[in-house]
């Protein structure tokens, strides 16, 4: 089974909504799922960020965060799913975010930049009594721009199963999870 339509199944059995916060996949991870038929029943909502104004203005990403860790960071990418969870119009119970480099044309040519194809990954879950618990990761992908961009989608998507099991029995409980 490939990879999004694995996903979907999996929300849609647990009754889950997902929320993605994009900036290098640039809504791939959206669309992604939104190619597997039935999808509309788990994706609630996409964001793509690209710019600091817009991780800062739509997703609450905090300025200091970015400049301390920089754009390619856990840091970034945890805030990013956090604040799409906490939008007023997002009903999902999960969002994954990315944040990374597809290519050399990063984020100021700095030796201090990570290295071209670095994937910064967040999954935060919304929990029964409204808190939240984020896991996040990073990985290097190989390959061309869109190659990296693509990998990095799939690679969010998953382990979103992956991070749900990881979250205490009781909560998983509350969303369908195994008894």
């Amino acid at each position: 089974m490939n990879v999004p339509a694995q996903i979907v199944s999996f929300l849609k059995s647990r009754g889950l909504k997902l929320a993605t916060a994009e900036s290098c996949t640039g809504g791939l991870i959206a669309s992604d799922l939104a190619g597997v038929p039935g999808s509309g029943a788990c994706l609630d909502v996409g964001f793509v960020s690209y710019s600091p104004s817009g991780k800062a203005g739509f997703l609450g990403v905090k300025r200091a965060t970015m400049e301390q860790y920089g754009l390619t960071s856990e840091a970034v990418a945890r805030e990013m799913a956090e604040g799409a969870l906490q939008q007023e119009g997002c009903c999902a119970d999960i969002a994954v975010s990315n944040t990374g480099l597809a290519d050399g044309g990063g984020q100021g040519g700095s030796p201090d930049d990570p290295p071209p194809g670095t994937q910064c990954f967040a999954w935060s879950f919304r929990l029964r009594d409204g808190s939240l618990v984020t896991f996040a990761e990073t990985r290097r992908f190989t390959g061309g721009r869109n190659d990296v961009r693509s990998a990095a989608a799939l690679y969010a998507l998953s382990r979103v199963e992956h991070y749900f099991d990881q979250l205490p029995r009781n909560q998983r409980d509350s969303h369908g999870g195994p008894a």
